[in-house]
C-alpha cells in the first residue's frame, strides 16, 4: 500500500490521509479510516483534467463554507479494462497502473493548488473501478455531496464514452453537484476545432498523376 507522504505539495502531516473504499475493487492508498465522524464530506472526482480541477477547487470552497472534508478521487482501471484484465492478468503491470494513478492523482493536487494550504482537511484517494461506479461507491455516507467536473460531449463522445455525470446522478444515493468547464478549457476546445477544420489533405506534389 503505497503513501503519498504526510506534507507532500505544501499540505500539512495527515491532511493528505488516504483511506479505504468499500467494495471488492476499491484500491487505496494511505493510512487507514475516514475522516471525523458526524462531518460533512464532500467527494469530487479528480481526472487531472482542466474541468476536474475546476471542480476540485469549487469542492474546496464548499468545504470552507460548510466546514466539511474533502475527499479527492481519482479512479483508474487496467490496460483493457477489467475484462480484459482478468482474460490476461499481468500482477507487475497492475502495480505499475496502481503507481501511475497515485502519481496522476498527486500531480492534479499540485496543480490545483500550487503547493498551497488549501484550508480545509483534504484527503485523497486512487480507487481502481470504472469512474461512475466508483465515484457513487465512495460517495456512500448520508450528507455526503458529490461534485464532478462537466467535461466535453460531442456526439462522439456520447457515443463512445456513456456520460459518467448522467451515470453519477442515475445512482448516486447523495446530492451532486456538476461545475461547468472552465473558460480557459472551452478556449482551447474551441482552438482545436478550428485546427482540425482548416487541416486538409495535400494534393498531387509536383504534377504527380498528370
Amino acid at each position: 500500500m503505497a503513501d503519498f507522504g504526510a506534507t507532500g505539495a505544501g499540505f500539512p502531516a495527515g491532511e493528505r490521509a488516504i483511506g479505504p473504499v468499500p467494495g471488492p475493487e476499491a484500491e487505496a492508498t494511505g493510512e487507514e479510516g475516514g475522516g471525523r465522524p458526524g462531518r460533512p464530506r464532500i467527494v469530487v472526482g479528480v481526472s487531472g483534467s482542466l474541468g476536474s480541477l475546476a471542480a476540485l477547487h469549487r469542492a474546496v470552497a464548499e468545504a470552507r463554507r460548510t466546514d466539511a472534508e474533502v475527499l479527492a478521487v481519482h479512479c483508474w482501471t487496467p490496460p483493457g479494462g477489467e475484462i480484459g484484465y482478468r482474460h490476461c492478468p499481468c500482477p507487475p503491470l497492475l502495480g505499475v497502473c496502481r503507481e501511475a494513478a497515485d502519481a496522476r492523482l498527486r500531480q492534479a493536487l499540485d496543480e490545483a493548488f500550487g503547493g498551497g494550504h488549501t484550508g480545509v482537511r483534504l484527503r485523497c484517494r486512487a480507487v481502481r473501478g470504472e469512474t461512475g461506479q466508483a465515484l457513487v461507491r465512495s460517495a456512500d455516507r448520508p450528507g455526503d455531496l458529490l461534485v464532478l467536473g462537466a467535461g466535453s460531449r460531442g456526439a462522439l463522445a456520447r457515443v463512445l464514452r456513456p456520460s459518467v455525470t448522467a451515470y453519477c446522478v442515475r445512482h448516486a444515493t447523495c446530492p451532486v453537484l456538476t461545475v461547468p468547464r472552465p473558460a480557459l478549457q472551452r478556449e482551447l476546445e474551441a482552438l482545436e476545432r478550428r485546427h482540425l477544420t482548416l487541416v486538409r489533405p495535400l494534393g498531387p506534389v509536383g504534377g504527380a498523376g498528370r
